[in-house]
Parts: C-alpha cells; sequence; structure tokens
C-alpha cells in the first residue's frame, strides 16, 4: 500500500478550496444563497450583459459552476468537471473584459484565476484522495481530456458569439426614446421641432 504524499494533499486542498469557491458562486446563481440574486436576479443580470435568455443563461451557468465546482471538490470526474468550470469562468471573463485584466478595475482577474485552477486539475488529475481514484479511474481517463475540453470549448464559443451578437444587435437598435421622438427629435405642440 502506498502512502498519501504532499502532492496529493496539494491536490485535494486546492480541489476543496476552488471547488467550494466554485460551488458557492453557483448556489448564488441557483438559489440566492450567500446574498446571491437567484434565477431571478441572475438571470436580468444575464439578459443586461448579453447572455440571452437571461434565465436559461443564470440556470446553466448556476450548474456549471455548483455542479463543476462540486465534482472537483469529490474528484469525481474531473476532466469534465474542470473543462466545464473553465468554460463558465470564460464567459464570465468575456463580460468583464472590457474593463482590463486587474479586478480592482472590475476586471477579467478572478474569473481568469478560477477557469485556470479547475483546467489544471482537468489536466493533472484529482491525486488519490479523490472519489475518481477510489471508482478506479473509470470517468477520469487520459482521452477524456481533450474530449472535455474540445466539447467546452465548442460550447463556449458558441455562448460568447451569441452574447455578441446580441450585444451589437443592441448597440444597432434604436432607443425607445428615439422611437417615440421620431428621426427629428422631439415635436413641440402645434408639430413644430423643439429648439427650432
Amino acid at each position: 500500500m502506498t502512502c498519501i504524499d504532499r502532492r496529493d494533499l496539494g491536490l485535494l486542498l486546492l480541489r476543496l478550496g476552488t471547488g467550494g469557491v466554485l460551488a458557492a458562486h453557483g448556489t448564488q446563481k441557483l438559489f440566492g444563497w450567500f446574498g446571491g440574486g437567484g434565477i431571478e436576479g441572475t438571470g436580468a443580470f444575464m439578459e443586461s450583459v448579453g447572455y440571452k435568455p437571461g434565465k436559461a443563461s443564470a440556470v446553466a451557468a448556476g450548474l456549471v459552476e455548483a455542479g463543476g465546482g462540486a465534482l472537483l471538490a469529490l474528484g469525481l470526474a474531473t476532466p469534465a468537471a474542470g473543462a466545464a468550470a473553465a468554460g463558465g469562468m470564460a464567459g464570465a471573463a468575456a463580460v468583464q473584459a472590457p474593463s482590463g485584466f486587474f479586478a480592482q478595475s472590475g476586471g477579467y482577474e478572478y474569473a481568469a484565476f478560477l477557469g485556470l485552477v479547475p483546467a489544471c486539475l482537468a489536466v493533472t488529475g484529482p491525486g488519490r484522495l479523490s472519489l475518481d481514484h477510489a471508482l478506479g479511474h473509470l470517468v477520469n481517463r487520459d482521452w477524456m481530456v481533450p474530449v472535455a475540453f474540445a466539447a467546452t470549448a465548442i460550447g463556449t464559443m458558441g455562448v460568447i458569439a451569441a452574447r455578441n451578437r446580441n450585444l451589437r444587435l443592441a448597440q444597432a437598435a434604436p432607443s425607445e426614446q428615439e422611437v417615440k421622438e421620431g428621426p427629428f427629435g422631439a415635436e413641440a405642440p402645434g408639430g413644430a421641432a423643439r429648439g427650432a
């Protein structure tokens, strides 16, 4: 019997910490726990940043974070869990990218870090203190890593592309005020344009 080494303990701590943070973020979105917005609040936010429909996007993001985080913490299906969490964080980083890198200015630093760690765990594996190890790595095979990342990349690129398209359409569409005022501005009583 082999004893547990530093690497296994380090991977356990990394999985528990990162998986716990991701799971907590997911439950904020899904259930409104820890001061989160729940499906309604998160859905409204998702809609406002271009992820439409908002409620479906909130459910998807919540499931990716809560499910991926819980699986990472347990060390179960590590390739799929890590890739899914990384994809979810790529979607969050896309929202924050216009603000630059650093989190203090609203940038994507935190989302990038929360995506990088699960991606690394997907590649390295969960270590021996994991359900994957206890189950003989049934859902943690080497071939699963590139498959999980490829599937996640395709899905994530599609979601981000749809968001970007939604944002472009929203910028191109006239506002409600512009539609009410018409092409010549608001009209004063008697049909004369204001300011004329």
